[in-house]
């Protein structure tokens, strides 16, 4: 919905509340017109209904005013002398309308200085529940939101179980665009497992001022712009999702609007100049490791089951070979050729066929593979366990996954642009060259329809040569760089796709994907920051000694206060 229809939808909405209700303004000793003006309608029934003014404030947050409706209407028609759980029931399930009937045919009387207090026991236990929900929802909308790290894009910065607090307000709170959703969840409803939310009506983008903005070197979450998956994890036919409820990432900036990037042999270069990382980022990457003789148990427990990438092949150079080695690539587009001498060339990736790996088996020893690492990791690793030599490996077979997914721009997860990442206001030359890249931007996240004719290219039905864009676009990469989908996949995060910057880790589980009899508490990474410089440092025990503290100052006071 854009600005003129929301206009109108709060318009209607006000109309629907004025014939509902004049008749019980009059009956509280209000004038009639005191329940058409807008947002002055809703102070005075707050004071009819003997509640706070500032609830008026709740009425008007997106996902808070849905909780707080059902407790306005309810406290509405009590004021009234409405208080059987019948009453109740029927103004809720009616949203709100029951108060018509009330209004239109029932000679109530309005109970002036009604007591705020509920008269059971039950009563007041919903009051507690409903407004610690409001409260918690307001909070996580706004403030402060928890995040669990899924996957291990971000090791070794972040690892898989590090449980952080995600801050909305550094870079500004997105205000939600969804109106209609269930509080405290995302996009699906807990054991239901359905879908939490309607699509419309939606609100447009707004965001809260923030105390500064998204930078390079900055741990960001965001909004998946290329989410079509009903649920996180879960393969099934494409959907289109509001962007508030696409599901979350958590990655690394590493380029900002304006920004030109590059990708050189997996380091990231903006306007030329290699980025330097903060001194916390520790990128890893596939290393070839070479050993002598056979790769063994001592050398692979030594750099890690887990960081196994996958067998390094060399096949002799024999014309037989050269043949079923072009075959083999041409089937399994997973093989690269990374290096060659004068009696071997080396390939590396994952074969399925049995025959291949039979035949690749026979024809070299198996004294390289690949293993995930950081550079310095690599350094320390060197020498030992029969490892020989440790050395970077780079993609440099193009590959069809790579942005923009069009064979004008060949590039590797490794090696792609250089990419102008653009910048709200900023206007570009536009053809058919320029077009794959920013083709998504322009009719996705910008909302214009784009034809070709030829050379030609037209926007809403009109040709033109130039572009301007109506927002700014970052580029988010994972630290574990061979294993992380990002912005290299899926290209450009809009602005109004930035949910937050994740601040503290409050808890970190080992072992959280297998079972509860796996998990053990990593006590080094808890209550540590995300950001900052030098290595993290656990602020639990201080915590534990604050809140020691205050249990002694807390018995001493009630025990003066007895006295």
């Amino acid at each position: 919905m854009n600005g003129t229809q929301w206009i109108l939808f709060i318009l209607i909405v006000q109309v629907i509340h004025f014939i509902g209700t004049w008749k019980l303004y009059v009956k509280a000793g209000r004038k009639p017109w005191e329940a058409a003006v807008p947002i002055y309608n809703a102070i005075v029934l707050m004071q009819i209904i003997n509640r706070p003014k500032w609830w008026t404030f709740l009425l008007f947050i997106p996902i808070i005013n849905l909780l707080m409706f059902p407790v306005v209407w309810v406290e509405t028609i009590r004021s009234f002398g409405k208080n059987s759980l019948m009453d109740t029931w029927l103004v809720i399930l009616t949203l709100g309308f029951y108060i018509y009937y009330i209004s239109y045919t029932q000679d109530v009387k309005y109970v002036e200085n009604r007591s705020r207090h509920p008269k059971t026991a039950l009563g007041e236990w919903v009051s507690s529940i409903v407004f610690a929900i409001v409260a918690a929802t307001l909070v996580h909308t706004y403030f402060i939101q928890p995040y669990v790290i899924p996957t291990g894009s971000l090791e070794k910065t972040l690892l898989i179980g590090d449980f952080l607090f995600v801050s909305k307000f550094n870079y500004g709170a997105r205000t939600p665009m969804t109106t209609v959703a269930a509080p405290m969840v995302h996009d699906t409803l807990p054991i239901l497992k359905t879908k939490s939310y309607l699509n419309k009506p939606q609100l447009p983008y707004f965001r809260l001022p923030g105390f500064e903005k998204v930078d390079r070197n900055d741990i960001v979450v965001f909004s998946w712009p290329a989410d079509t998956v009903r649920q996180f994890f879960k393969k099934e036919k494409g959907v289109k999702k509001p962007i508030d409820k696409k599901s979350n990432y958590v990655k690394r900036c590493v380029g900002i609007p304006g920004d030109s990037l590059s990708v050189i042999n997996g380091d990231v270069h903006i306007n030329g100049e290699k980025l330097v990382l903060s001194d916390r980022a520790k990128p890893m990457f596939y290393h070839v490791v070479t050993t002598k003789g056979q790769i063994g148990n001592a050398a692979i427990n030594l750099l890690g089951r887990n960081n196994f990438g996958g067998n390094v092949i060399k096949i002799p150079n024999e014309a037989l070979a050269q043949e079923k080695a072009a075959e083999v690539i041409e089937q399994k587009t997973s093989l690269e050729e990374f290096d060659k001498d004068s009696l071997y060339t080396y390939y590396t990736g994952y074969i399925a066929d049995g025959k291949v790996v039979s035949f690749l088996k026979a024809s070299a020893e198996n004294t390289k593979a690949l293993f995930n690492m950081t550079e310095e990791e690599a350094k320390t690793y060197k020498g030992k366990a029969a490892i020989i030599n440790i050395e970077k490996f780079s993609f440099t077979k193009p590959e069809t996954g790579i942005f923009p997914q069009n064979g004008q721009y060949s590039g590797t997860q490794d090696n792609l642009g250089p990419l102008y990442l653009p910048e709200a206001g900023k206007t570009i030359a536009l053809n058919v060259k320029v077009l794959p890249l920013y083709k998504k931007i322009i009719q996705e996240y910008e909302g214009n329809t784009i034809s070709v004719s030829g050379n030609q290219i037209s926007i809403n039905g009109e040709v033109t040569d130039s572009y301007t864009f109506k927002q700014g676009y970052y580029w988010m990469m994972g630290d574990n760089r061979h294993r992380s989908e990002d912005s290299r996949f899926w290209g450009f995060v809009p602005e109004n796709h930035i949910v937050g910057k994740p601040v503290f880790i409050w808890m970190s589980i080992d072992g959280i994907n297998e079972g509860i009899g796996n998990w053990k508490i990593r006590w080094d990474r808890v209550f540590t920051t995300v950001g900052g410089d030098g290595e993290p440092q656990s602020y639990f025990k201080y915590f534990l000694i604050a809140l020691g503290g205050w249990f002694v100052f807390d018995y001493f006071r009630k025990k003066k206060k007895k006295k």
